[in-house]
């Protein structure tokens, strides 16, 4: 760990989201935010220049010259594997975005060298930190539903060519995740996907059984929009009651079997912490960031990246082969 309590961390990958990696080690005052790794020298250069950080174009040359605490990986998503090993059989502990990667045998390889050097492996699983979905976890663990009857996760927008099954691998990892989050784990899928735009196999629905017994479905598409209302919606129901969460973090309800009035939640005038999706990320980094200095696992360990998978290499062959897939 670095001198006194800041932890030094450098950042590999100069996109977009890598923009939001960027914001949160630059405005903590407890990060050292110390270098920029990315692909093409005008970006890198543009990005580190704007947070005042030294850049590189050599991943390698970077860790030598920096020898940071962590580092954060926000790379495209084809593009994770070969960096996230060249960084474990480094020695250097990591958070990585999700997917973890495309195949199984890829997954393997990152945990298995991770865990032979007892690493801390981090993977970003933000929607876990969304207010609304940090209700609907307590509503359950405190029994206000009953035991879980079914649940339902919808999640679309615009979407690029989906040939290696991108949105059911790099978006609806995501709605794999959180439906064990909250739901507990699955044990086998059922998947229908429709390919009609072109695109590939870019919308699918995949029934769900849960080793609960309670059913669920996801439902995905790359064919739709995020202009529309209710991009995201998750619904879970349960003996007792019913909770939904909106758009992430949007809104919050639960409703009282038979009863007409329901609880709400939305963010109020002042509240732009909860409201914003991006800041969920913040949540997330802070219980990450305390779990690394303290010796212990991660909050949400890569293995939740190698799961996500699972279930999206599942749904692939269920499709496939026409016929339900156990997950175990």
């Amino acid at each position: 760990m670095s001198e006194g309590s800041r932890t030094k961390i450098a950042l590999v990958g100069a996109g977009g989201w890598g923009n939001q990696h960027a914001r949160i080690l630059s405005q903590r005052a407890d990060i050292d935010f110390c270098a920029l790794a990315g692909r093409t020298p005008d970006r890198t250069e543009a990005r580190a220049l704007e947070y005042g950080v030294s850049w590189y174009t050599d991943v390698e040359e970077m860790l030598e010259r920096e020898t940071p605490d962590l580092v954060s990986l926000c790379l495209p998503s084809k593009g994770h594997f070969e960096a996230t090993l060249q960084i474990i059989r480094a020695g250097f502990p990591l958070l990585v975005e999700k997917p973890l990667v495309f195949s199984m045998e890829e997954a393997d390889v990152l945990l298995k060298e991770a865990g032979s050097r007892q690493l801390f492996f981090a993977i970003n699983f933000n929607h876990r930190y969304a207010r609304p979905v940090q209700m609907a976890r307590k509503a359950i663990s405190d029994g206000r539903l009953g035991n879980v009857v079914h649940a339902v996760w919808r999640f679309g927008g615009e979407g690029d060519d989906c040939t290696d099954h991108d949105n059911l691998i790099e978006t609806q990892c995501h709605g794999f995740d959180m439906l064990e989050y909250l739901c507990g784990p699955i044990a086998s899928v059922s998947a229908q996907m429709s390919e009609s735009t072109g695109k590939g196999p870019s919308t699918m629905v995949i029934a769900l059984q849960f080793e609960s017994g309670a059913v669920g479905a996801l439902i995905g598409s790359y064919d739709t929009s995020y202009a529309y209302p209710r991009t995201h919606w998750l619904e879970i129901n349960g003996g007792k009651g019913q909770v939904t969460v909106e758009d992430t973090v949007r809104c919050f309800t639960f409703q009282e079997a038979g009863n007409e009035t329901a609880e709400v939640w939305r963010a109020g005038y002042f509240n732009d912490s909860d409201r914003q999706f991006q800041l969920t990320f913040d949540s997330y980094f802070e219980d990450m960031i305390q779990a690394f200095r303290s010796g212990g696992p991660p909050p949400v360990q890569a293995k939740a990246g190698r799961r996500a998978l699972a279930l999206a290499l599942a749904s692939i062959r269920s499709y496939q082969e026409g016929r339900t897939i156990d997950v175990g």
